[in-house]
């Protein structure tokens, strides 16, 4: 019977030493984003966009701009979505020929805070007068980012100039600097 007390104590004593060592040398990570959710080694699901959650049951999606709400608008090719970005930029993709006006439409790309830094136009590689897709491309050179991240975007070109037809699809992207080797 003292050989099952003794026991006993011993797993218990064992269990809250472990429990205890846990407790102590586990920092709990703050997050607030999905880049931090899957920085800090929550799992990360295989869905687009991809999803974190982390510890306390938050759900992180990673931006992915305006892809899935203008899929039947536009389509980028190059660069996806977070991709990490360098001047000359070659952008690549299709959008219905309603974006276009005189075979371009404009892009710019701007740093995470608004900075615009660069832009040019987007030229249509066929027949754009049309309601279907039509593949475009363009090669954007652009001045180097102070911050991490940016975003590029494809601005419908408005020849009315009324601003109910304005519309525009964002990229997320990543600026590669020293930092990102």
């Amino acid at each position: 019977m003292n050989k099952i007390i003794v026991s006993i104590l011993m797993v218990l004593l064992l269990a809250g030493g472990y429990f205890f060592y846990v407790l102590v040398t586990k920092t709990e990570v703050v997050v607030t984003s999905f880049e931090e959710c899957e920085e800090a080694g929550y799992p990360v699901f295989e869905s687009y966009p991809e999803q974190c959650r982390d510890s306390n049951g938050i759900l992180y999606v990673r931006d992915i701009g305006d892809e899935l709400d203008k899929f039947d608008l536009v389509r980028i090719g190059t660069p996806r979505p977070n991709e990490m970005v360098t001047s000359p930029l070659t952008i690549t993709g299709e959008a219905r020929g309603m974006w276009f006006f005189e075979a371009t439409f404009p892009v710019e790309i701007r740093d995470a805070n608004g900075v615009v830094l660069g832009s040019h136009y987007v030229s249509a590689l066929g027949e754009w007068m049309t309601e279907e897709f039509v593949s475009f491309e363009a090669v954007l050179e652009f001045e180097s980012s102070s911050t991490p991240i940016g975003v590029l975007v494809l601005q419908k070109n408005n020849a009315s100039g009324l601003p109910k037809y304005d519309d525009e699809f964002e990229v997320p992207v990543r600026f590669f600097s020293a930092d990102s080797e």
